[in-house]
């Protein structure tokens, strides 16, 4: 069957005729207001069977996926969450033109699951109104009815059902109560055929939403006022000016000691595991190319990677069960105080939160921002934020810097966050006294009920993560080392006079001292390696940008990693990894990618990581702009290239002045 929210470049096969094809198939949208328990709902349906994709013609994103039951296949649409079909914004405008039918090459659903709060029924019934007007059979999932009965709500079901003339549902997505339920209730949907209120009038709709909560909802007027008390005193210390930013930074700072604390033995094994698997693809096939490029560029550039994974997926599975507590909600509201300062609108703290992951779709969700130069504001200090793929290197360096100190190593990784936020802020600052005059716009926000986290939720967007992760590693970054393993072999160069005079002593001493025999042969070894990859087009570019970089710090081989990660920031330790194979003076059977890395020596022999020279390294990637598909996205969202290259130059400039302050400042205090 044919899917009508596909990603670009996907054909468009006709939804009715595969509709018609399958009696026992059916495609519904999961409609509801944020913080409804509407994602948790689809990971439970649906769970790893399940994509991110783009409406056609948009930038926003929704989920498909699907369930079979009864025999019966439901392909499940997640809808952005919003808070009304009639307003003007991005998200309730591709909902509303989604269940109409106007949207290109896509065909209406057969009917609409709504997923509401049962803890605040009275606003999502506005919603739920609108969307039971829409001509399309549908039923109500009540959410959450496990907090509602907690909070001493009392709901009729069948009275609520009679109300909106569809059947009602009360479940809990996150213990998976009343799922089965619903899923019958999915095969029986049904048009509402009674009278609801004009949803261009919003007094009348106000009025309906509390004439029906007041007919089948009975209790307290909220979630119990015993919980509330508690609540409230957590409300007041999360949302405090200084408690509520004190308790951001020291959760932020736990969570970052945890993905050191928990990562360091599924790292080691992985790399054990990669180690092996070279070794033994080493031992197989015979000297020559083929045995370089796969051991020295695949796997080697992989293992770069993959490395990394157990730290992608801690960071977002913690961060995902945070966000279902309601607590990154508090967060919010603490930090929108500390963007309208700064020039940002209190809107742009979705696009930087979500930058934590990727600045694609952080700029791309700016256009949520209605005002034009708070959205180009935020558009420019996106990249500051501390992405995914800069965690690898994060990781790499302060490894380097703090070796197994978890409590230090989690402090400094809140450092390279809290560095590119506080380079994010004072460059809208910047921009907005200057060339981006203008007040910045306070962000209504609606504090989420407090719930215990869905483990399941949780899984899965750290699977979804991790599978975007790993398909990059074995795609792109696969290429890209390739491409660095040909550049680093070729041309072939004769070896240097001085090496072949060592191997000729080497010959001459063979029969009375073996040992020192091999040992010059050794040394001979390295000293070819050296010269073969430093006269390589590898070499020869590293060496042609090397004075660029050289005041901060860094050689001709670690120019190439800067260079190559322009195209993606977590080539970088691949490239590392690609540019120091077989390098090593004494190198071990079992030694691991990070292990070649940390050991790398410049041509002279000195150790090339010094702490100056990792710390400007670390401040570099925090502050540069790495990443040419970022450069993309910007000049398409802002229409002009000039954005795009003015957030380049800005962004790497700023990036190598903090560096070489980094570098020369740690030199001049004496530390090595």
């Amino acid at each position: 069957m044919g899917t009508r929210i596909h990603e670009p470049g996907e054909s468009t096969p006709s939804s009715s005729t595969s509709r018609d094809s399958q009696s026992n198939h059916s495609r519904l949208a999961l409609l509801g207001n944020p913080n409804t328990g509407k994602t948790t709902l689809f990971n439970r349906l649906c769970g790893v069977r399940s994509k991110t994709a783009n409406f056609p013609g948009s930038t926003v994103e929704a989920r498909v996926g699907s369930r079979t039951f009864e025999s019966t296949r439901y392909e499940l649409v997640d809808l952005p969450g919003h808070y009304g079909l009639n307003l003007d914004r991005p998200e309730s405008r591709l909902c509303r033109d989604y269940l109409t039918g106007h949207i290109d090459d896509t065909d209406r659903p057969d009917g609409i699951v709504i997923v509401a709060d049962a803890t605040n029924l009275s606003r999502n019934l506005i919603l739920i109104s609108q969307a039971l007007q829409q001509d399309l059979p549908a039923v109500v999932a009540l959410n959450m009815i496990d907090l509602a009965q907690k909070g001493g709500l009392t709901i009729d079901v069948e009275k609520l059902s009679e109300h909106l003339g569809c059947p009602v549902v009360p479940m809990c997505a996150r213990t998976g109560e009343g799922v089965d339920e619903l899923l019958k209730a999915m095969g029986n949907l049904q048009h509402s055929d009674v009278n609801l209120p004009d949803p261009t009038n919003a007094q009348t709709a106000s009025v309906w939403a509390d004439e029906v909560v007041s007919r089948s909802v009975g209790g307290h007027d909220a979630v119990g006022s015993a919980g509330d008390t508690f609540t409230d005193r957590l409300d007041m210390a999360f949302t405090h000016p200084v408690i509520g930013l004190l308790v951001f930074i020291t959760i932020m700072t736990g969570l970052f000691w945890t993905i050191f604390a928990l990562a360091t033995l599924p790292m080691d094994l992985i790399e054990l595991i990669f180690s092996w698997l070279g070794n033994l693809v080493g031992g197989v096939l015979p000297e020559g190319a083929i045995k370089s490029l796969i051991t020295d560029g695949v796997i080697a550039g992989i293992a770069g990677v993959v490395v990394f994974l157990p730290q992608i997926c801690i960071l977002f599975f913690l961060l995902s069960l945070l966000e279902d507590t309601g607590y990154l909600a508090r967060a919010a509201f603490v930090t929108d105080r500390v963007l309208r300062r700064f020039g940002l609108p209190g809107q742009a703290f979705v696009p930087l939160l979500s930058a934590h992951a990727c600045a694609i779709p952080a700029i791309m969700s700016a256009r949520l921002i209605p005002d034009h130069r708070d959205r180009l504001a935020t558009i420019l200090v996106a990249p500051f934020m501390s992405c995914s793929a800069r965690v690898p290197v994060y990781v790499l360096v302060i490894g380097m810097l703090f070796g197994d100190n978890a409590l230090y190593a989690g402090l400094a990784f809140t450092g390279c966050y809290v560095l590119g936020a506080l380079a994010a802020l004072i460059s809208s600052l910047i921009f907005r006294r200057t060339f981006l005059k203008g007040p910045s716009r306070p962000m209504i926000l609606e504090l989420p009920t407090y719930k215990m986290p869905s483990i399941t939720s949780a899984l899965l967007t750290t699977y979804d993560r991790a599978l975007v992760f790993l398909k990059n590693a074995g795609t792109v970054i696969v290429a890209i080392c390739i491409v660095l393993w040909w550049l680093g072999e070729y041309p072939h160069v004769p070896p240097p006079a001085e090496a072949t005079a060592i191997r000729a002593q080497a010959e001459l001493v063979e029969t009375e001292d073996p040992a020192e025999a091999q040992a010059l042969i050794a040394k001979a070894d390295i000293m070819e390696a050296r010269h073969a990859k430093s006269s390589s087009f590898m070499g020869r570019i590293g060496k042609f940008a090397e004075p660029v970089f050289e005041p901060i710090g860094y050689d001709w081989q670690l120019t190439i990693g800067v260079l190559s990660s322009l195209l993606a920031r977590e080539v970088f330790v691949s490239t590392m990894s690609v540019v120091f194979a077989g390098m090593d003076e004494d190198p071990a059977e079992d030694e691991t990618v990070r292990q070649r890395i940390v050991g790398a020596k410049r041509a002279d022999g000195t150790l090339l990581f010094t702490t100056p020279v990792a710390a400007s390294l670390l401040v570099f990637y925090v502050l540069a702009m790495q990443c040419l598909p970022t450069l993309a996205v910007t000049r398409r969202e802002t229409g002009s290239w000039n954005w795009a290259i003015f957030q380049f130059v800005y962004m790497s400039g700023l990036a190598y002045v903090f560096s070489l302050i980094t570098y020369h400042g740690l030199i001049w205090m004496g530390v090595t």
